[in-house]
């Protein structure tokens, strides 16, 4: 019975020296193999934060940078386009109301376009501007609210605009801080009469 148990339950076999030899190789190979794909992970990744990094670069180095707020566009007589950092700000100059060319709720309306020509003549594309809010900092459409006046001379560009004829006032409360100024020149303008005054009989009527 001792012999058969032997026999069943043999001595294990010890591996000749060339066995050893290529156990070991097979478990450098793979040491390696595992510290390759490390190394072409973290390659990967480096390669992935370089290029973001060079896009976010390029992206800001593609847009201009403003210290101070500065025409972009005019989008109508009594709305522009600023750009504020690298920001781009859409403000609607407060306590006025310029004749409609952009809305497409309402048709053309008279002296529209010729007021829009009046505010690029006033504020043409690199104009630095200073801007005052009043109580309320945006609109519905988030425009921010702003009186504008021109940086290079302090040229006040909402009465402009009302004084000359080019916009009626829109003094809605509680921005209301010009609106006294602002009344005075439209009482002006009408009376002479000038702009919309003269050339369409007031405000809000469709261009013939």
């Amino acid at each position: 019975m001792a012999t058969n148990a032997r026999s069943a339950h043999p001595a294990p076999r010890t591996r000749s020296k060339l066995e050893r030899s290529n156990a070991r190789r097979r478990s450098s190979a793979t040491f390696i193999a595992l510290i390759g794909a490390m190394g072409v992970f973290l390659f990967a990744g480096s390669i992935t934060l370089f290029v973001f990094v060079l896009t976010t670069v390029a992206r800001h180095s593609a847009t201009p940078y403003a210290a101070e707020p500065t025409v972009i566009s005019v989008i109508d007589g009594d709305t522009i386009d600023v750009r504020i950092g690298y920001k781009r700000q859409r403000v609607r100059l407060l306590g006025i109301d310029t004749p409609e060319t952009k809305d497409p709720r309402k048709p053309v309306q008279c002296f529209g376009r010729e007021a829009s020509d009046h505010t690029k003549q006033l504020l043409p594309r690199g104009t630095i501007v200073r801007l005052e809010l009043d109580t309320e900092e945006r609109d519905v459409y988030n425009r921010l609210l702003a009186y504008v006046w021109r940086a290079s001379d302090g040229h006040f560009i909402n009465l402009d605009l009302v004084a000359s004829g080019y916009a009626d006032i829109l003094s809605i409360a509680p921005n209301t801080a010009h609106a006294d100024e602002l009344r005075a020149a439209m009482n002006g303008a009408k009376a002479a009469p000038l702009g919309l005054w003269a050339a369409c009989g007031g405000p809000d009527k469709p261009a013939s």
